[in-house]
C-alpha cells in the first residue's frame, strides 16, 4: 500500500510544489539549517524524488530565494534615490526577515537572480541620476548589504542559539553582575536588551526598529557624501 500510495503522490508532485515546501520548512527554520531528508519528510517521498523534480539543496535554495525576492514590490519610479531606497529596503524588511537564512544567500551569492535584476537597474540608475557617478556601485552594495547584514545578523542568532530572547536575556544576567556599570550601559539595556530578551511582540518591534534605524542611518550617510561633493 505505502508502495501505491507513494507513486500516486510523485506522479502529482511538482517543483513548484517542492519549492512551496521548501520555503515553508524556511519560514519555521531557516534556509541553512533543513535538510533534504527534512524536506522529502515533509512531501512524503523519498529525497531521490526531490532531486529528480528540482535537483540539490543549492538549487532548492536559490529557488527559495527567487520565491521571497519576487515577492518586493519596487518603490515609484518618480521618488527621489533617498526616499525610493528607504521605501524599497522599508517593504523589503519584512519579506526577507519572514524567511530566515534568505539574508545571508543573498549576502554570500549576491544579486545572481532574475527577479532581483530589475530592482538593481532601478537603484543603480536613481544613485547616478542623483550624482553618486563612480561611487554608485559602491553605494548601491552598502544600502543592501547593510540591510541584509542586520537581517541575517537576527537570522543567525536565532540559529545558533536556538532561542534569541534567551541570548539577550543572558547578556542582561553579565550585566546586572557588573553593580558599577556605566549609566549609558544601563540605558542600553532598559531600550535594546530588554525588549529583545522578552521575545514575541516586544522582540519584533525591537529587530525591525533597528533594522530601519540602519537603513535610514545608511540612506543619511550617502545623502552627506552628495551634499559635500563639490558642485561641477
Amino acid at each position: 500500500m505505502g508502495k501505491t500510495d507513494g507513486a500516486r503522490f510523485h506522479v502529482g508532485l511538482t517543483p513548484e510544489a517542492v519549492v512551496d515546501a521548501a520555503a515553508e520548512l524556511t519560514a519555521e527554520s531557516h534556509l541553512f539549517s533543513w535538510s533534504m531528508r527534512d524536506l522529502a519528510r515533509r512531501l512524503n517521498v523519498a529525497p531521490s524524488v526531490i532531486y529528480h523534480h528540482i535537483g540539490g539543496k543549492d538549487r532548492l535554495c536559490r529557488r527559495v530565494v527567487e520565491r521571497v525576492v519576487a515577492r518586493i514590490q519596487m518603490p515609484s519610479p518618480e521618488l527621489d534615490w533617498a526616499e525610493w531606497f528607504r521605501v524599497l529596503l522599508y517593504r523589503t524588511g519584512p519579506v526577507v526577515m519572514a524567511y530566515p537564512g534568505v539574508a545571508k544567500w543573498m549576502l554570500m551569492h549576491g544579486p545572481a537572480i532574475p527577479q532581483a535584476m530589475p530592482i538593481i537597474t532601478a537603484g543603480m540608475n536613481a544613485l547616478r541620476e542623483a550624482g553618486l557617478g563612480d561611487g554608485t556601485a559602491f553605494a548601491y552594495s552598502a544600502l543592501l548589504n547593510n540591510a541584509m547584514l542586520t537581517i541575517s545578523i537576527g537570522d543567525d542568532r536565532l540559529q545558533h542559539e536556538g532561542d534569541g530572547p534567551r541570548d539577550h536575556a543572558a547578556i542582561m544576567a553579565e550585566l546586572a553582575a557588573m553593580p558599577n556599570a556605566p549609566e549609558d550601559v544601563r540605558a542600553f539595556e532598559r531600550d535594546f536588551l530588554e525588549p529583545s530578551a522578552r521575545g514575541g511582540a516586544a522582540a519584533a518591534r525591537v529587530r525591525q526598529d533597528y533594522y530601519r534605524y540602519v537603513v535610514d542611518t545608511t540612506i543619511a550617510g550617502l545623502a552627506a557624501q552628495l551634499t559635500a561633493r563639490p558642485s561641477p
